[in-house]
């Protein structure tokens, strides 16, 4: 090999450095006829390729002038070099020839483990190395106390010895060997994860029983022991209302008036037994609905046509009314009203084609005074101004021209005397057989879209509430 690479303390002379690998000569020869010298190797190495002239001066030269110079190997053997692994923070320094004796010691020195793995490494670690890393090292497991090589050890028994001791992953407080605690854990754990025999969910196992107390489809005894078969918990109310043969209930026509009572299962019986009583009972309550409606009936229609006073009545069809009437004299009657919430009760009439004095020309109005709800606690002679107004329908507000004419009642008059019940309901009301005349009502729109508007007002100004 070439000459020394190692770190000189001091830098060695020119004469030390070999011309050929520019570093200290190893094992110096020197040439005779030009006292040139360098390695041995390195020059063996240029005159092997067939060149025999010295490489410094290229002088003519031959194996007989070369001989090794004991003087300058022995200068550089002497020399003072650092340890090769000082960058390491090896600190020896001393001379060439002693450096082989300080690597055999040197604990940066890289040497072979012991135990014959493929390591390489420094006489420092390898305390740690055949303690901690070597694969071939033995190594004794604290809980088996069984001896296994290092790698068979981290790879197939540390972390998974049957014997250490291990905590219940459930955290339930208990320390056993690991080959005890899948056993454990499955089937001793009071916290492990259980599920409901019933109601298929999961529970820890500590909390089942509570959860069976409530358990929607726990297994429970028919309060009417009508079956030994025990019913789930959540069905328990529907198989007591609907099902069950044994419980007590109500004949289904209870509302109608029956108040049998017995055990489901002889219901039927009693229904076809009682046939004739329960259509009787079905007959009175159907009668008494009826009586009901009527009543209903009555109260709401009161309620729709009680007014403030002012009756707005609304006549379709005019044409062909009209046409009926020019025929035959037809009155037409309105919808009952109230002047107030307890007051005088009205209906409204016309002819279309007139009445009496006004027939064939003339629009005829009338009001008549009908039996009421409140007449025994009304004043009588009825004596409240009444008013009938015709509607001009005209688009423009500003030139509608209405018809209006209105009377005091006399007390004298008989239309305006307490009406009775069983009074003759043909009987015409009080009002004006010439209201208006057939030529007035073309001239104007009174009529529009086939209707004309009607309004009856009574003045409740001096009306006193009962």
């Amino acid at each position: 090999m070439p000459g020394y690479t190692w770190t000189f303390v001091d830098r060695p002379r020119r004469k030390c450095i070999c011309p050929l690998c520019r570093l200290p000569v190893r094992e110096a020869v020197r040439v005779s006829s030009c006292g040139h010298t360098f390695c041995d190797i390195c020059l063996q190495e240029f005159l092997s390729a067939g060149v025999f002239k010295c490489p410094e001066d290229d002088k003519p030269l031959d194996y007989a002038q070369i001989y090794p110079d004991d003087d300058l190997t022995s200068e550089v053997m002497n020399s003072l070099i650092r340890c090769r692994y000082n960058k390491d923070g090896c600190r020896w320094v001393g001379k060439l020839h002693n450096l082989q004796s300080h690597l055999d010691q040197c604990c940066y020195d890289n040497i072979a483990c012991p135990n014959k793995c493929p390591a390489l490494l420094s006489r420092l670690s390898l305390e740690d190395h055949l303690e901690y890393s070597c694969p071939n090292r033995l190594v004794v497991c604290e809980f088996c106390s069984q001896q296994l090589p290092g790698d068979t050890y981290e790879r197939t028994h540390s972390g998974q010895c049957p014997c250490e001791v291990m905590w219940c992953e459930n955290k339930c407080g208990a320390r056993l060997e690991r080959r005890f605690l899948n056993n454990h854990m499955r089937n001793e754990c009071h916290k492990r994860t259980v599920e409901c025999s019933y109601c298929k969910r999961d529970f820890v196992q500590e909390t089942l029983q509570t959860h069976q107390y409530q358990c929607p489809r726990y297994p429970v005894t028919c309060p009417n022991r009508c079956d030994p078969t025990k019913i789930a918990r959540e069905d328990l109310d529907v198989h007591v209302q609907a099902l069950c043969p044994s419980a007590t209930v109500s004949c289904a026509f209870k509302k109608a008036g029956c108040s049998h009572k017995c055990p489901r299962f002889s219901m039927d019986k009693h229904v076809e037994e009682n046939m004739k009583h329960h259509l009787q009972l079905m007959c009175d309550l159907s009668q008494r609905q009826q009586e009901e409606i009527t009543q209903l009936c009555d109260a709401l229609y009161s309620l729709s046509h009680v007014t403030d006073g002012t009756f707005i009545w609304r006549i379709t069809n005019y044409k062909q009314k009209f046409l009926e009437s020019v025929y035959k004299s037809v009155e037409i009657v309105s919808e009952p009203f109230y002047t107030s919430r307890y007051g005088y009760k009205m209906v409204a009439s016309v002819f279309l084609n007139g009445n009496g004095a006004g027939e064939g020309k003339n629009l005829s109005v009338y009001i008549k005074i009908l039996p009421g709800d409140y007449d025994n606690i009304l004043d009588w002679p009825f004596s409240l101004p009444i008013s009938f107004s015709l509607f001009d329908q005209c688009s423009s507000p500003d030139k509608r021209s209405n018809i209006c004419e209105s009377f005091t009642p006399d007390p004298t008059w008989k239309h305006f005397q307490k009406p009775l019940k069983d009074a003759d309901k043909d009987t015409l009301g009080f009002g004006y057989p010439k209201f208006v005349s057939h030529d007035v009502l073309k001239s104007r729109d009174y009529i529009k879209d086939d209707c004309i508007v009607i309004k009856v007002k009574v003045d409740n100004n001096k009306f006193i509430c009962p």
